[in-house]
């Protein structure tokens, strides 16, 4: 297994693996954040490649306050939230089918307290419980084949192009008869494209996606639960970033846009619920020992149509390594 700092070497254009890894294995962490934050992602270098057989597991921290979107459920006024998600995640890179690609799971617990007015009445409610299980898988498309760590070391990254598939599985804590719930009750995927092109220290990314959802059969409505469905969500994220070479970090700009979502009650559509908004934010990635990396986000809504108004804020740890203990036999 690879020790210390993989590489470093000064005038390197390219970040050393564990500030990779942390690129990709960080960016699903956002989308463990219950519902109100599936589309609402940023996900810096979520494209960027790193060698084969490259695992990070990464400990995460979110902190969240500002309004909440219900779908529509039942007459909500002035509903906020003041929450935190700790997130633990592992990442692993492969080769497959001779291009580069990778896996992540992500497993979130939500801590925070809700209010509201719920049918006229002021409520508050607290919360503890896990969220959904999330899986992402990864592969590069263009200008990114799998490489073992002798060959990475000498590539350089031009135009990355790949495809990745994200689900949410209904895991969480939920219970119809609440109508907070850190579990959504449903399945949740998202194929999308991502693009990531370098020119010296400044990389460009940008995401194009949708968000698909099955039924949940028993969504919170008075006097009993009923069948919810949601429309299509649409999103797309873009990111300038630049790298501190002398420092071995780097900094970005990043921002989103999605519309879609409608959702319908009992078969019948709440047009109202229709989602059209962004966000605006900035990451910061640094190195620490060794296989350690440490990153900070924030972001917050920049224009929000229909609830999830919230400002958002970060902080990962990571511990990344390449390959495995080899055993001996006896």
């Amino acid at each position: 297994m690879a020790r210390g700092r993989l590489f470093d070497r000064p005038g390197q254009r390219i970040m050393n693996v564990r500030h990779l890894v942390v690129c990709t294995a960080f960016c699903t962490a956002h989308m463990a954040v219950g519902h109100v934050a599936m589309a609402q992602t940023l996900a810096p270098r979520a494209y960027v490649i790193t060698p084969k057989s490259a695992n990070a597991v990464t400990f995460s921290w979110s902190w969240l306050d500002g309004s909440l979107n219900f779908n529509g459920a039942i007459p909500v006024t002035g509903a906020t939230g003041t929450y935190s998600v700790p997130v633990v995640s592992y990442y692993h890179s492969f080769g497959f089918f001779g291009r580069s690609a990778n896996v992540t799971a992500i497993l979130p617990y939500g801590v925070g307290t809700f209010q509201g007015q719920v049918l006229g009445a002021q409520r508050h409610v607290y919360r503890s419980g896990l969220l959904d299980l999330t899986l992402r898988f990864s592969v590069n498309l263009k200008g990114g084949p799998a490489m073992a760590m002798p060959q990475f070391v000498k590539w350089r990254q031009k135009t990355l192009l790949g495809v990745s598939l994200t689900v949410v599985a209904p895991t969480g804590q939920y219970d119809a008869t609440h109508l907070i719930n850190w579990g959504i009750n449903r399945w949740a995927l998202k194929p999308e494209l991502g693009y990531s092109r370098r020119w010296g220290n400044w990389v460009l990314d940008g995401y194009g996606g949708i968000w698909f959802y099955t039924a949940n059969n028993a969504f919170y409505s008075l006097p009993n639960p009923q069948p919810q469905t949601q429309s299509p969500i649409s999103s797309f994220e873009g990111h300038l970033s630049y790298d501190f070479s002398k420092l071995h970090c780097w900094a970005s700009l990043d921002g989103n846009f999605w519309f879609g979502g409608t959702t319908s009650l009992g078969g019948i559509a709440s047009t109202v619920t229709r989602q059209t908004s962004s966000r605006i934010g900035g990451t910061f990635s640094v190195p620490l020992k060794k296989h350690q990396s440490l990153k900070v986000s924030y972001s917050d809504g920049a224009y929000v149509r229909f609830g999830g108004n919230y400002q958002s804020f970060s902080v990962a740890w990571q511990y990344s390594w390449i390959g495995w203990p080899k055993i001996s036999r006896q």
